[in-house]
């Protein structure tokens, strides 16, 4: 079985405030307004402003979870804006990825191979902007900055989440890619660094010299989650595939292993990305 995302156009009408973020800042508004609360007095105790208070309120913002409970607190909500924070957290992701972003969070093991650019949970903030700021049809600052925090939020997988095995593998010129720059590039190949010499974490490096190259049908990842099921993740232009029956999810893995023994090995492309920055 296999899921086919939506294209662009449906994400970003999604992003701009619809479905359960608008009725999310509706039933803000409702409370607030129930107990005579202006955004000024509302935003004291959640710590936003009350534009932010506001753009929430219109469904154009999404909220993190802080603001989330607090708000159910001070506006003695009795948990109904608590109900929807599972909702909230995946209305985060565009669109597309929202399955996706799920099984990666509940990840038991997690293994990607990406040929463009550094995977999204390898990012620094300044090379995620970057990246989002290329995207073509040009995103609006707004979306980029959503997009951006969800990057960021994602990557809590290293600290908080249940990922017990997690290896990545790139392409040689993703590393020599200098998007945003030098001193961008400088950040992004120390936090590769920082995030490779964590004990459940492989980081490899694809030379560009390899003459065998099992990798050349693009990035994808691989995700098992704690039920023991095993799902693939792909994204081609304006369209991505999950990947969840057993026969087409068996083929990536058997690709990815030999993507591994292709690459250089974890000591040796650490070793690799160090000399990289050297010269950077």
């Amino acid at each position: 079985m296999t899921e086919v995302g939506t294209d662009d156009d449906t994400q970003l009408e999604f992003e701009r405030g619809t479905g359960v973020l608008y009725v999310f800042g509706r039933q803000v508004k409702r409370f607030r307004m129930r107990l005579g609360m202006n955004r000024e007095e509302l935003g004291l105790v959640t710590g936003y402003s009350p534009a932010t208070i506001a753009s929430i309120e219109q469904g154009r913002r999404i909220p993190s979870d802080h603001f989330i409970d607090k708000a159910d607190e001070m506006l003695d909500a009795s948990e109904v804006l608590k109900e929807m924070k599972e909702e909230i957290r995946k209305a985060r992701y565009p669109l597309f990825f929202q399955g996706a972003a799920t099984l990666e969070r509940e990840a038991v093991e997690l293994h990607a191979y990406d040929s463009q650019v550094v995977n999204g949970l390898l990012q620094t903030e300044d090379y995620a902007r970057c990246v989002f700021e290329m995207h073509r049809p040009a995103l609006d600052d707004e979306t980029i900055e959503r997009r951006l925090a969800a990057r960021m939020l994602r990557q809590e997988v290293f600290t908080k989440g249940s990922v017990s095995l997690m290896s990545y593998v790139m392409e040689e010129v993703v590393l020599r890619r200098p998007i945003g720059g030098t001193c961008v590039m400088r950040g992004q190949l120390e936090r590769i660094l920082q995030v490779g010499q964590k004990r459940n974490v492989d980081v490899q490096v694809m030379p560009t010299n390899r003459e065998e190259h099992a990798g050349l049908a693009g990035p994808f990842k691989l995700i098992e989650t704690s039920e023991g099921r095993r799902i693939a993740y792909a994204e081609v232009q304006k369209s991505s595939t999950l990947y969840t029956e057993r026969k087409s999810v068996r083929e990536l893995e058997a690709q990815y292993g030999i993507i591994r023994a292709q690459a250089l090995t974890p000591s040796e492309s650490m070793a690799f990305i160090e000399r990289l920055l050297g010269e950077t």
